[in-house]
C-alpha cells in the first residue's frame, strides 16, 4: 500500500483514531452481554435447545439486514449509518434486557431480533469506514480495528466477571453500558473521513454490482475462510462459559474467566497481526492461525481438568484472531467494490457467527456443551483447503 499526501494521510489518522474507539465500543457491548448469557438462561428458565432458540431468532435480525448494510452505507455513508444504527442497538438492547428481567422470552426475542438487525448494519458500516481508512493510511490495519474489538470484548467480560461474582442486576450493568457506549460512539463518527475522502459509492451498483458479487468465485472463497473465522469466534463466545461451567461443575464467574482469557489471546495477536502479515503474508498466517484454532479447540474439548481446558482456550483465541479482519481487508482490495464485496462476505461471515453458534445449543442439548463445540473442525479444515484466496488481489498492492 502507497501512503497517501500528507494532509488526506493526517484525515486518515484521526479517522483512524475514531474508528479504534467505535470497534472498541461494539466489542465491550457484545461481551457485556456474551458474559451475562448464563444470567439470562437462568433468568428465563431455558434448557441448552431453548437458549440456542432464543439466540438464533435474535441472529435472524443481523442475517436480514446484512445484504442491505453495504447498500445503506452506498446510500448514506459510514457515518450516517453507523450513528442511526448505534442508537437502534442502545433502544432495542435495553428492550431486550428489560423483557428479559419480566421473565418474558417472546419478548426478549423479539426485542433481539431488532437489536441485533442494526447490529449487523452497524458492523459493515464500521468495517467499510476501517477498510478506506486502511488504504489512506498505508498499512495492513485492519487487524488493529478489530483488535480494537477485542480489547472491548476483554473489558467487556471481566467487567461481566466481576458484576456477576458480585451479584449485580443484569439491568444495572448493561443498561449502564448501553448509554456509555452509544454516547462514546455518537462522538466518535464526527470524525470519520468525510465524504470527500470516500470512493464514489454511487456506482458501486451500476449493472447490479451488489448482486453480481454473490457469483465472484474469489469473494466467495474469502467468505467461507471469514465464515471459519468467525464461527469459532462466536462459538466461543456463546458457549464457552456456559461449557466450563457444565463441565467442571464450577461457578458462573470461572467461566467468564475462561472467555476472558479466549478473548485475551485473541487481542494479543491482533495487535501482533500487522507485523506478522507484513513479514510472512496473509496465506501462511491464516494457516497457522487455523491449525492453533483447530489444537486448542481440541485441547479444549478433551481436557480431563480445568487448569487444561483452560490452555486450550486460550490457544483456541489465538488461532480466531486474524481470519476475519483479514477477510475484511481481502474484500477491500479494490476500494471502487469494496462496498459490495464487504456486504457480501460480512453476510456470510456474521451469519456463521450469529446462526452457527445458537445452532450448536441443539446439538449440545444432545452430546453437552463441549463435545458439540468438535463440529468446529468441519469449517476449519475447509478453510485451509481453499486459503490462497485470502492472497491480495492484483493491482492491490
Amino acid at each position: 500500500m502507497t501512503p497517501p499526501p500528507a494532509p488526506a494521510r493526517l484525515r486518515a489518522l484521526v479517522a483512524r483514531n475514531a474508528v479504534f474507539a467505535v470497534f472498541f465500543g461494539a466489542g465491550f457491548t457484545f461481551a457485556s452481554w456474551a458474559a451475562r448469557i448464563p444470567t439470562v438462561q437462568s433468568e428465563l428458565g431455558l434448557g441448552p435447545s431453548q437458549m440456542g432458540l432464543l439466540l438464533l431468532v435474535g441472529s435472524a435480525g443481523s442475517i436480514l439486514s446484512l445484504p442491505l448494510a453495504g447498500r445503506l452505507v452506498g446510500r448514506f455513508g459510514p457515518r450516517r449509518t453507523v450513528g442511526v444504527s448505534v442508537v437502534a442497538v442502545g433502544v432495542t438492547f435495553a428492550a431486550t434486557i428489560g423483557a428479559v428481567a419480566r421473565g418474558s422470552p417472546l419478548w426478549a426475542g423479539a426485542w433481539l431480533f431488532l437489536a441485533l438487525a442494526a447490529v449487523g448494519a452497524m458492523d459493515v458500516a464500521m468495517n467499510y469506514e476501517g477498510s478506506v481508512v486502511e488504504q489512506r493510511v498505508g498499512r495492513s490495519i485492519m487487524p488493529h480495528f478489530h483488535g480494537c474489538f477485542s480489547l472491548g470484548t476483554i473489558a467487556g467480560a471481566g467487567l461481566g466477571t466481576i458484576l456477576s461474582r458480585a451479584g449485580v442486576a443484569l439491568t444495572t450493568h448493561v443498561w449502564s453500558v448501553l448509554a456509555a457506549v452509544v454516547g462514546l460512539t455518537l462522538v466518535a463518527v464526527t470524525r470519520f473521513l468525510p465524504p470527500a475522502d470516500l470512493p464514489d459509492r454511487a456506482g458501486t451498483d451500476r449493472g447490479g454490482g451488489y448482486a453480481k458479487a454473490w457469483l465472484e468465485p474469489r469473494t466467495l472463497l474469502v467468505g467461507l475462510i471469514v465464515l471459519s473465522a468467525a464461527l469459532t469466534e462466536g462459538a466461543a463466545n456463546d458457549w464457552l462459559a456456559l461449557g466450563i461451567r457444565e463441565g467442571f461443575d464450577v461457578p458462573e464467574y470461572q467461566g467468564a474467566f475462561g472467555l476472558t482469557l479466549f478473548m485475551t489471546a485473541m487481542t494479543a495477536l491482533r495487535f501482533a497481526g500487522t507485523r506478522l502479515l507484513e513479514r510472512f503474508g496473509r496465506v501462511a498466517v491464516l494457516r497457522a492461525c487455523t491449525a492453533a484454532a483447530l489444537a486448542g479447540l481440541a485441547a479444549f474439548v478433551f481436557a480431563p481438568t480445568l487448569p487444561l481446558a483452560l490452555a486450550g482456550a486460550f490457544v483456541w483465541g489465538l488461532g480466531a484472531a486474524l481470519g476475519f479482519p483479514v477477510g475484511m481487508s481481502a474484500a477491500s482490495d479494490e476500494p471502487l467494490r469494496a462496498a459490495a464485496r464487504l456486504s457480501v462476505i460480512s453476510t456470510i461471515g456474521y451469519g456463521a457467527f450469529l446462526i452457527g453458534p445458537p445452532a450448536l445449543g441443539f446439538l449440545a442439548e444432545h452430546v453437552g456443551y463441549r463435545p458439540a463445540l468438535l463440529a468446529l473442525a468441519v469449517p476449519l479444515l475447509a478453510a485451509l483447503a481453499v486459503m490462497g484466496a485470502a492472497a491480495p488481489a492484483r493491482g492491490s498492492e
